[in-house]
């Protein structure tokens, strides 16, 4: 992979912060956006612009071809058995509530188990608790092992035949597990549960085949993949999309509508509600095609190597606490001893270094690990070791300042 032609795609790079050349290091909180991206949203609102579907004029089948083209690349990008599996939302958050509320609400009762794990993101915990409190559900946690990992044994005591619905993330955005969702599918299939995967943090990195996991549903988000923010996915298996109902009711998802009754499109539209995010769509197909040039295998190798050198450095720090497993995705959550985190953030950013810092959205993982914040350094396919090199140089002049104090 040619790290520097790939620098060159992202035009967001070529400038100072703070009167520093950026750093960019937040990319699991969103992705920068390259010009391929940039060029075919401008070219679909200058060109194509119309609704899709309900019109017969150009502009509408021209805009209805992109839109449905999309999506196709979407299948193909997972590995998807259909187009009908694809359902386009707003993002791996909209994703996860539609499962919640239309799937979770019909098939789990009380005496059903929801179980999940303490590393998700609050948007793969708060549906699943308003399941359970609707529902009289129990909730269930997996233990997680002292360094952030999921054991398969641990994985197979708590799901047991009582379990309806697993949901787990692919990759943690606090710790970088990479959690074995394949093996844990199959540990809930042999308990007749179904099982989500929160792929937010797995799909812009890694490749992701879901018929190979053999996951039911699998939600994702555009804008941490190089799309544009307010466009992402739900992947589901056929069978199952078909027996659940829409959580979203108006035009565009009905097929005929009476006075007192309507019935609804085929797969995928009925989920899909209203005017749909077309220009998200054409950029979220863009983006699939910058990334598929590129090589999801390279891409994740190249992060791969990025982290572990990330980790090397960072680890000549004194003082500093790095949080999760040795084997991980490409980010590091971290704390230096005497510094909060935003305080930690702010000084990085006077250096044009952009990291994220909080909570992280995982706040039963925060209490887990016994702290309220850290820091976070999450790199992408842009990122160099220069990159590293500049974090490590803030963060020792960070240590330095507040060690004056």
């Amino acid at each position: 992979m040619d790290i520097q032609s790939v620098r060159e795609a992202f035009p967001i790079l070529n400038q100072d912060v703070n009167g520093h050349p950026l750093v960019y290091l937040d990319s699991s909180a969103t992705s920068q956006k390259p010009v391929a991206v940039i060029e075919a949203i401008d070219e679909y609102y200058r060109l194509h612009n119309s609704n899709v579907h309900r019109g017969v004029h150009t502009l509408g089948s021209r805009a209805t071809d992109l839109y449905e083209g999309a999506r196709e690349k979407v299948r193909h990008f997972i590995n998807a058995n259909s187009t009908k599996e694809i359902i386009f939302n707003r993002g791996t958050t909209t994703a996860i509530n539609i499962v919640a509320q239309s799937y979770g609400l019909a098939n789990v009762k009380a005496g059903d188990e929801i179980v999940i794990t303490q590393m998700e993101h609050h948007s793969n915990i708060i549906p699943w608790q308003q399941v359970a409190k609707r529902t009289g559900a129990t909730l269930k946690y997996i233990p997680l092992q002292p360094d952030g990992s999921v054991n398969l044994e641990d994985a197979r005591a708590t799901i047991t035949s009582n379990t309806k619905i697993v949901a787990i993330a692919h990759v943690s955005n606090v710790l970088g597990t990479v959690n074995p969702v394949k093996e844990i599918t199959k540990i809930a299939h042999e308990n007749n549960a179904v099982i989500l995967i929160d792929g937010a943090q797995a799909v812009p990195h890694m490749k992701v085949d879901v018929q190979d996991i053999n996951c039911d549903f699998y939600a994702f988000s555009g804008h941490k993949m190089l799309a544009p923010t307010g466009i992402g996915a739900l992947y589901g298996k056929e069978a199952l999309l078909k027996e659940m109902e829409p959580v979203e009711f108006g035009g565009e998802m009905i097929d005929f509508v009476e006075l007192h009754d309507s019935t609804w499109k085929e797969l995928p539209w009925k989920f899909e509600g209203g005017t749909p995010i077309i220009a998200g769509a054409v950029g979220l197909g863009a983006a699939i095609d910058f990334l598929t040039e590129i090589g999801m295998d390279k891409i994740y190798q190249y992060e791969k190597k990025l982290v572990k050198y990330a980790l090397e450095q960072m680890r000549t720090i004194d003082e500093i606490t790095i949080f999760g497993p040795e084997e991980r995705a490409g980010l590091v959550t971290f704390n230096l001893e005497g510094v909060h985190s935003h305080d930690l953030s702010t000084v990085l950013d006077t250096e044009g270094i952009a990291i994220r810092a909080g909570h992280h959205c995982a706040q039963p993982l925060m209490k887990w690990l016994g702290v309220t914040s850290t820091a976070r350094a999450s790199m992408y396919l842009y990122n160099n070791e220069d990159d590293i090199d500049r974090l490590v140089a803030g963060l020792k002049k960070t240590k330095e300042y507040f060690g004056d104090v």
